[in-house]
């Protein structure tokens, strides 16, 4: 029997209305989660200038740095990798209203598992803090190592409250409530600037550690009104076949997070050897890169995930594809841009939001030079996002752990033979090199096992696209130029100007260009999202 009338490219009028509606409620929740990590990115930025404006860049903000990746480690490793890897796609599973009571007591289960495991963590991390600070940070000297490991018991209880969060995340994407988790977010960064605010004359670098504490309770807090009317208990049934599903599709990539972990406690013993700054430093630059790649490339790939999900269970290959194209267009349009403004306007940006106070105008030079090489890699990463969650729709985790386990390789390779002569900047340089290899070989294996991406355009979105953020690129350094002539003001009214106008100024730009480009993407997404709006407020009436 005939599936109805056809409809663009061969697929029936059903199909057409049906991946329009699925393109319209990803543009939708794109939107929520972008507009939640605006709040939340803004807020980052807010964050760190208070530290930079209280503390500096100096060697005690170094050893916060290396206290406060300890909760986040542990959290990446048993609770992070695991949300898009495995309990949104198990708990979508099971999202159906008609299994409603299973979902309830899947939950209950991991929650119970979740609690009682990390608390055992938390014992055990306050006990081994000394040893734990060596791995982390060996190349400080005694007195600043000594002020790691108290920082670090202060900011351990934190675990417990960001594994139970996370967990709750999982929980609240399958069931497409964005809302709640990237409020979360929010106000994580909302507790660390009430503690370095408020404590910092007492405690000084230790207010810090008592924000972050601060900070993931909040975040948890903020989304349990997002679970009113699920049936929770307190549960030992471990056995449930749900957590055995996720724990098989959580092994592998538990496997490779534990290299990526590793990685990354070589990274920052390696870096509290090329002085007591470097971590600062590289901390500063990474803020600025996760600004535009928790704005475009998590907000996207978050909201594909679920469909991504749902399509690649009910195999259906041909919309999983447009899907997966989609998402990779949306992040190529605006992380390129994104890119070649940082790049330009680094020393500004950064002399705007953290040359004050404690921050030196040398700490924003060397700030800089990290961040210009960190911009390398930062297309790779937001492009790798959303291949890595492809894989595990598909319910394969085991090919991103593969790579990732051959480019924290190739990051060692690059970053031992460069630390000497380059000292920071080769771990920067690295680092960068690490994410390029990571997504370059996530496409590769992209192409064949979901038999290529054939007919989503994806090489001439590139060229246009590349080609209009070059040019926008030079439009902004001619714009700062003037600019900086025209405001001599080296006050904060004056850094803001040159840096509003100058961005305003490549925005206008980059639109314009992708205009006479006729690049498509962007008036595609923007019907999808106002057609969904509107087919929900028909609905409701």
């Amino acid at each position: 029997m005939s599936g109805g009338p056809a409809g663009p490219n061969g697929t029936s009028a059903g199909e057409t209305v049906s991946y329009a509606s699925e393109g319209a409620g990803i543009a939708q929740a794109a939107a929520i989660v972008a507009l939640g990590s605006v709040g939340s990115r803004v807020l980052g930025l807010i964050r760190e200038t208070v530290i930079s404006h209280l503390f500096g860049a100096t060697g005690m903000v170094s050893a916060f740095r290396v206290a406060s990746i300890v909760p986040t480690m542990i959290y990446d490793l048993l609770i992070g990798g695991m949300i898009s890897a495995a309990l949104v796609p198990v708990f979508s599973d099971y999202a159906a209203p008609d299994r409603r009571r299973e979902l309830w007591g899947l939950a209950s289960a991991l929650f119970t598992l979740v609690a009682l495991a990390l608390s055992v963590i938390v014992v055990a991390l306050e006990l081994l803090a000394p040893r734990v600070a060596w791995l982390l940070a060996g190349g400080f000297d005694d007195e600043l190592l000594s002020q790691t490991v108290v920082l670090m018991r202060l900011i351990t209880p934190a675990v417990l409250f960001l594994g139970l969060s996370g967990a709750t995340t999982g929980l609240l994407y399958a069931k497409k409530r964005f809302v709640y988790p990237v409020l979360g977010a929010s106000l994580f960064n909302i507790g660390i600037i009430v503690g370095a605010l408020l404590l910092s004359s007492r405690l000084g670098i230790a207010s810090l550690s008592v924000g972050v504490l601060l900070g993931s309770f909040f975040q948890l807090a903020i989304q349990l009104p997002g679970l009113r009317g699920m049936g929770f208990s307190f549960s030992m049934v471990f056995s449930h076949p749900g957590l055995r599903r996720m724990a098989r599709l959580y092994l592998p990539v538990a496997l490779g997070l534990v290299i990526s972990q590793v990685g990354i406690a070589i990274d920052r013993n390696l870096a509290s050897r090329t002085g007591d700054q470097s971590i600062a430093w590289m901390q500063n630059a990474t803020t600025l890169i996760q600004f535009p790649l928790g704005l475009v490339a998590v907000a996207i790939s978050t909201a594909v995930l679920p469909s991504l999900s749902r399509l690649a269970s009910a195999a259906e290959m041909s919309r999983f594809r447009d899907t997966l194209g989609m998402g990779l267009r949306a992040i190529v349009l605006l992380i390129t841009p994104a890119t070649v403004g940082l790049l330009v306007l680094a020393t500004p940006v950064i002399a705007l939001l953290f040359e004050h106070g404690a921050f030196q105008p040398y700490d924003t030079a060397r700030t800089a030079q990290a961040l210009r090489v960190y911009l390398i890699g930062l297309p790779f990463a937001a492009i790798d996002q959303v291949l890595i969650f492809a894989f595990y729709a598909r319910k394969d985790t085991k090919t991103p752990v593969m790579v990732g386990v051959v480019s924290v390789l190739i990051y060692l390779g690059v970053a031992l033979p460069l630390m000497a002569p380059l000292g920071m900047l080769g771990l920067v340089l690295a680092n960068s090199v690490q994410l390029g290899s990571h997504a370059l070989l996530m496409l590769l294996l992209t192409q064949r096992h979901f038999n290529g991406l054939r007919g989503q355009e994806l090489p001439k979105t590139v060229v246009k696209v590349l080609f209009a953020s070059v040019l926008t690129g030079f439009v902004v350094c001619l714009a700062l130029a003037q600019l900086t002539r025209m405001v001599t003001s080296s006050s904060l009214w004056g850094e803001l100007a040159i840096v509003g106008g100058a961005g305003t100024i490549g925005l206008l730009s980059y639109g314009l260009l992708i205009w006479a480009l006729r690049v498509e993407d962007l008036r595609r997404f923007q019907a999808l999202a106002l057609g969904g709006w509107r087919g929900r407020s028909n609905s409701a009436q």
